[in-house]
């Protein structure tokens, strides 16, 4: 079967966005580490498709193609036009994600959207469009884990990071690198700075 790449939408003009130097994780490709390559746009007649060429190894050498995805070319324009990064954060515990919005929104960087209502939470990512999603595990009626999975299921928000907030792990098992259904994760009660460095080691960057 043939591989076809995702048609995405440019939110800006493709000279803006063509042969941006970018460095991003092939999390799709199976590799949950940082890479670098240059952005090319290819439009025909139904639309655009979006890649870089990433170096898989150097003995011997091999590279390989990345196509991106709609949600991570909106993540690039905003970067590019110095937008705030979105961040959707949803927990049952409503004083807990105001807290966590005031603090990330007082840096300057970050838009921060609550959801307290797991069963909306898929609804909310699909409106809000999110850079990241900080989630919650433990949550009525809805887990976290079922959440994710509604994600990862959307082809226009599959690209997205997801970051488990959870009381289940401790701060040791994190930065002994655990990772939660193949996520990131963060012990609860969040340290901020913590917090601020997972959500910047998740996003994509153009220099």
């Amino acid at each position: 079967m043939t591989y076809k790449p995702p048609r995405v939408t440019l939110p800006i003009p493709s000279e803006k966005i063509d042969g941006q130097t970018v460095t991003f994780r092939p999390v799709r490709d199976g590799i949950d580490s940082e890479v670098s390559g240059i952005i090319q746009v290819i439009e025909d007649a139904n639309g655009f498709n979006v890649n870089a060429s990433y170096v898989v190894s150097q003995d011997p050498p091999q590279s390989h193609i990345y196509w991106f995805d709609q949600s991570e070319i909106d993540a690039f324009a905003r970067s590019l036009l110095k937008e705030k990064r979105r961040i959707l954060i949803v927990d049952d515990d409503r004083e807990s994600t105001h807290l966590v919005k005031i603090l990330l929104e007082r840096t300057g960087g970050y838009l921060v959207l609550e959801e307290n209502d797991a069963a909306r939470a898929y609804h909310s990512a699909r409106d809000f469009r999110p850079d990241v999603i900080l989630l919650d595990i433990m949550m009525p009626e809805t887990d976290g884990g079922e959440v994710a999975a509604q994600i990862e299921a959307d082809p226009e928000l599959q690209g997205t990071p997801v970051i488990f907030l959870t009381a289940l792990v401790t701060e040791h098992e994190i930065k002994a690198g655990l990772r939660i259904e193949g996520h990131q994760s963060l012990a609860k009660p969040i340290n901020i700075p913590d917090l601020i460095n997972r959500i910047e080691e998740s996003l994509p960057r153009t220099s």
